[in-house]
Parts: structure tokens; C-alpha cells; sequence
């Protein structure tokens, strides 16, 4: 068998694609212009750990925003099964948190950075989470970080490619979405076929949708679509039936002299395109509707004056938390200014909320910035933790 096996690779001309990842870049950079530099970093620690949370959902991996804050402080729990889990989540964070950095090899489209992909994520589990068992066998096999599977396997009705095909259908896969031909646009649209087609390679024994979305991510934000400030993958989990249900779907042969060209339907592809952009623009809409400032700043107020008026929070913390919002980070002394208060006062209310964990500052000497645990995100951010629609 070739490469021709997962033609088409790119769906042929379709406006309502077109216009979904039109939709798609003129929202998404709306979103990233809102916000300051400082508060867009602090959101994005905060949305790496909804990614992740809602990754491990999608692998039917149940970890609470509280074991993953936890994880990312060390703070591991003694029970091997639930530990594993915080460790799970804390690679997933870390892979994400270089990828927004940019310390991937250089260009996201090539085999080198799928291959990244995985050896960093499989590099920060423990290596009991390395073996893989055969469904139909019960056969246990080790696989090993950033290596190619060298086994044959089937998913479901799917028979991806042999071993000794993956690094010509890996370097097909991405000559065909860098392309000079294609726009900005179709590139876009690329994206959301080369979620299918990577899945349907699968290229390693396990980790491949795990390492798809990973992928997806990065190729949004290379082509200047996706940031930190939002994550598909909220919407996959929450629609989880459809998600599985378009990708096998698109794994279908050519349904007859109608379905394009190819070898693999291009209906189903089409069909997983529309769903997988229409998620993107709906989580974009869904976080820029999360951040209007002044709306977060109301939610953010009313939580406050709750807190000061049951007595866990101190007098003065309100105009400090609204500051943070306002410029994402600000040097110490300012506390004093903002709340009116004596600097030895004031500082004793931005202690407390440091020490709480809803401002962060590295050192006693850093500048302070807004930051997000457990306990307030629900209230500033309703329905950011939600694993399924209703």
C-alpha cells in the first residue's frame, strides 16, 4: 500500500469550511488583543490546566482541577493510581507550556516535531504508564518514548498503516498541510483534516490522540490562530460522542463516485472538519465572552465583598485583585497607593492574598500578577470546569 491510502488530505473547495476558518481568525485575534501581555500569561496557566483537564477526560482520565493545582506544586498523592494521574496532567502542562514558549524544533508540520511531541510527554510519566496491552491478545508490549510503533495494530474497524510505512505517510502528511499552494485559510481548514489524518496514521503504540490534539494546538498558534487563552480541547470533551464519532466516521473508504477522488471519504472529512472548526470558533467565543474585562472584574468584585464580609479576606483586597486585572502585573509599593492604606498595612493585605494563592510573585522582590486557585475559579470563571454539555 502508498501514501495514496489517506487521500484526499485536504477537502476540495467548500465555503461553509471557508467560512468557518474565516469566522475562526477574525475572533480568535480579537480575543488576543484584549488583554495585557502579564494577564494573558497568567490566564494561560490557567487554561494549559483546563487542557489538560479536559484531554484526560477525553481519555476517560478523571483528574480534578485540585489534584492537578496540587501536581503542579509537587504535591503527589501516596496512591499509585490517582498519583500517576497528577503526573499525567503535569507532563501534559509542561509539553503545553513549551509549545506556547516555542521550544519545539522549529516547524510544528514535520516528523520531528510529532515525534517531540511524544517523547516529552512519555519522558515526564512514570514508566509503568509506557506499556500497552493488546485487546485481542491481553499481550502487554513496552513502547518507548518518541518512537515510532514498530507493531501492527487495529482501532476499531481501522487498520492504520504498517510500521514499515509510518515515516512515508508521516512525510506525505506534512509536504501536503505546508504547502506553498495553500492560503492562510486553507491552511486553517488544513488543521482540522490534519487532526483526522495524524489520528489515522497512528503512529505510536499509544498517546496518538493525546499527541493530535497537542499537534493541533501548536499548528493553530504557528499559524497565528490559536494562543493561550483558549483550547479546543473543552469542546471535544464536552461533545466527546460526536468528536469519536466524526473521526471514525472519516476513517470510512470512498462512499461511491459522489465522495470526491481519494481512497477515504471526503464527506466524512468534511463532516469532521465542520465539527472540529465549529468547536474552535465556539470555545473562542466562549472564552472572549469569559474575559470582557469589565465583566470579570464585576464576578471577580462580587466574590470579594463576599469573602471580606465572611471574614476570610482582608479590608483593601478588592482594590488590589481589580489592579492586577487591570495592568496583569504591578511592582509591590503599589499596593499602598491603591488602597489608601499605610505601606505596612497594605502590605500586609497583599501578603494575604499572595499567601492564598490569588496573587502570585516569585520572590519577595518580584512584581505581582493575578493568579487562579482552585477555590475562586468557579466564581471567576463559571463554567470553565463543565466535562460535559446539558
Amino acid at each position: 500500500m502508498t501514501v495514496t491510502r489517506m487521500v484526499p488530505l485536504v477537502p476540495a473547495d467548500n465555503k461553509e469550511l471557508t467560512d468557518l476558518a474565516t469566522d475562526l481568525v477574525a475572533k480568535a485575534s480579537g480575543l488576543a488583543a484584549r488583554l495585557s501581555p502579564a494577564l494573558r500569561s497568567s490566564i494561560g496557566d490557567l487554561v494549559r490546566s483546563m487542557n489538560c483537564y479536559y484531554s484526560n477526560l477525553i481519555e476517560n482520565h478523571n483528574t480534578t482541577l485540585i489534584d492537578i493545582d496540587r501536581a503542579l506544586k509537587d504535591d503527589f498523592a501516596k496512591e499509585p493510581e490517582k498519583r500517576n494521574l497528577q503526573l499525567e496532567a503535569k507532563a501534559h502542562i509542561e509539553v503545553q507550556a513549551m509549545i506556547d514558549r516555542g521550544q519545539g524544533p522549529d516547524h510544528v508540520l514535520s516528523t520531528d516535531f510529532i515525534l517531540w511531541l511524544h517523547s516529552e510527554f512519555y519522558s515526564r510519566v512514570p514508566e509503568d504508564m509506557w506499556w500497552v496491552e493488546n485487546p485481542q491478545t491481553k499481550e502487554r508490549i513496552k513502547m518507548a518514548p518518541g518512537e515510532l510503533r514498530a507493531r501492527h495494530v487495529q482501532v476499531g474497524m481501522h487498520v492504520p498503516p504498517d510500521p514499515d510505512e509510518l515515516s512515508d505517510f508521516l512525510k506525505r502528511f506534512c509536504e501536503a498541510y505546508s504547502a506553498n499552494h495553500l492560503s492562510k485559510i486553507d491552511r486553517i481548514v488544513g488543521v482540522a483534516a490534519s487532526h483526522h489524518r495524524l489520528t489515522w496514521i497512528h503512529p505510536f503504540l499509544d498517546g496518538n490522540g493525546r499527541v493530535a490534539r497537542l499537534f493541533s494546538h501548536a499548528l493553530l498558534r504557528e499559524l497565528g490562530v490559536g494562543s493561550e487563552l483558549w483550547s479546543v480541547s473543552r469542546g471535544l470533551a464536552r461533545s466527546v460522542a460526536s468528536y469519536k464519532a466524526t473521526l471514525q466516521a472519516a476513517d470510512e473508504p470512498r462512499r461511491g463516485d459522489l465522495d470526491g477522488r481519494g481512497n477515504l471519504t471526503e464527506a466524512g472529512l468534511v463532516d469532521f472538519c465542520r465539527y472540529f472548526l465549529s468547536t474552535c470558533v465556539d470555545q473562542v467565543n466562549f472564552m472572549g465572552q469569559l474575559l470582557e474585562p469589565s465583566e470579570l472584574m464585576n464576578r471577580m468584585e462580587i466574590w470579594t465583598k463576599e469573602e471580606i464580609g465572611a471574614k476570610r479576606l482582608l479590608k483593601g483586597s478588592w482594590p488590589i485583585l481589580q489592579l492586577a486585572v487591570m495592568q496583569g502585573e504591578f511592582k509591590r509599593g503599589n499596593a499602598a497607593d491603591i488602597t489608601g492604606y499605610a505601606e505596612r498595612q497594605a502590605r500586609t493585605v497583599l501578603n494575604e492574598l499572595i499567601a492564598k494563592g490569588y496573587l502570585a510573585s516569585p520572590t519577595t522582590r518580584s512584581p505581582v500578577r493575578l493568579a487562579f486557585p482552585p477555590d475562586a475559579v468557579d466564581r471567576w470563571f463559571p463554567r470553565l470546569y463543565q466535562p460535559r454539555e446539558v
